[in-house]
């Protein structure tokens, strides 16, 4: 299979960098990436999107979803969140059982969502109750294959935190269930919940963007609304103490959000005008404005132009221009930036070049790798 391409003819295949120690990646081996190089028999034109998971160096996998409705999936398997009823790991993709017509996917650090006619299924890691079928059992924690999640339909678009999941119904309400040790259910208290429970207070929501541990909303008005763990600023409601939320509050600073994206402990807001805003961690110049500061509340990311996708991880951030080139900034200890270094940059460098061919992004959700499709 050829190499990643530098030149105006990219070849086919979807990119993946970074960690690779149960072997995420999917290459075919289990060793870690520092530029990018191709997933093995995995070509973009094949792939509508691709989600990743983990919990820093602990049970990273990755899913994709064809175009033709079925599933893919590799790397570690711990939890059953390849959903092929196994335990065992795999360095390549394979076919999730069971599921077809599958219209899009969300993964958590260890389970994993696909929307189905409406419906949500779900499969992994289930010890707080991530899964939504009314159990937090199935093996000791986690489910091999894919489950129903209980009482919801007409569902539009699903998410997923570390250990919590998300849905947004039709009608723009919100509905969450799993963990909720920082009150990211959004729904009063932190007592976790099994099956699907809506967010009060909320409607017009049109897009889901949780972290690790809080969740983002982006409203039909184009602002956001955030909840949970607020530990390092990233609820981003300007304020000076950081505090948890267990319900919405707005994140100040925003207007014309366009697209709303989140990483473990950081948020992006791309806006109307093709600027971007970060706010939340950045002790690891995770948010690229130059800085090592936290920040409670959105900035402006001036080194960050024409901007068409962005993907954050546990502690790095990878963005996509419109010229389809790759720049990437912030920890960089296994090479997740994809600049052939481990040397954390608190700049945009680059992973891959203009012309690469690439449309969509992806980064570990709370983990160190990224891909590029």
């Amino acid at each position: 299979m050829p190499a990643a391409a530098d030149t105006g003819s990219p070849d086919p295949w979807v990119y993946s960098w970074g960690q690779n120690a149960s072997g995420e990646l999917g290459n075919g081996s289990t060793v870690e990436l520092h530029t990018p190089g191709p997933v093995q028999g995995l070509a973009r034109q094949d792939v509508k999107q691709l989600e990743a998971g983990g919990n820093g160096a602990t049970g990273p996998f990755a899913v994709a979803l064809l175009k033709n409705g079925t599933l893919k999936s590799w790397g570690d398997n711990t939890y059953g969140q390849l959903g092929d009823g196994t335990v065992k790991a795999r360095s390549f993709p394979a076919t999730v059982t069971g599921l077809n017509a599958v219209k899009s996917l969300a993964v958590g650090c260890n389970h994993a969502l696909a929307l189905k006619d409406g419906r949500v299924w779900a499969w992994g890691r289930n010890d707080s109750g991530q899964l939504g079928d009314g159990t937090t059992s199935t093996k000791d924690t986690g489910s091999g294959k894919p489950v129903a999640v209980q009482g919801l339909d007409k569902v539009k678009a699903i998410a997923a935190g570390c250990n919590f999941s998300m849905a947004l119904r039709q009608d723009g309400t919100v509905w969450a269930w799993g963990s909720n040790d920082n009150g990211q259910l959004g729904i009063g208290g932190t007592v976790n919940r099994n099956t699907p429970q809506q967010v009060p207070g909320l409607d017009g929501v049109v897009a889901l963007a949780p972290g690790a541990f809080h969740a983002a909303v982006l409203t039909a008005g184009h602002t956001v609304k955030t909840w949970g763990d607020n530990s390092v600023g990233q609820l981003g409601n300007d304020s000076s103490i950081t505090v948890d939320s267990s319900a919405p509050v707005d994140a100040k600073h925003l207007e014309g959000v366009e697209k709303l994206f989140s990483g473990a402990y950081s948020d992006f807001a791309l806006l109307s005008d093709g600027s971007v805003k970060g706010w939340g961690r950045n002790t690891e110049s995770q948010l690229g404005d130059g800085t090592q500061v936290n920040r409670t509340t959105p900035v402006l990311i001036d080194s960050l132009t024409h901007v068409r996708d962005i993907a954050a991880g546990q502690f790095h951030t990878v963005a996509l221009r419109e010229d389809q080139s790759v720049v990437a900034w912030g920890y960089n200890s296994a090479g997740q930036l994809g600049d052939g270094t481990t040397t954390t940059a608190n700049k945009p460098v680059t992973a891959l070049p203009a012309g690469s061919g690439v449309n969509h992004l992806t980064a570990g959700r709370n983990a160190n790798n990224t891909f590029a499709y």
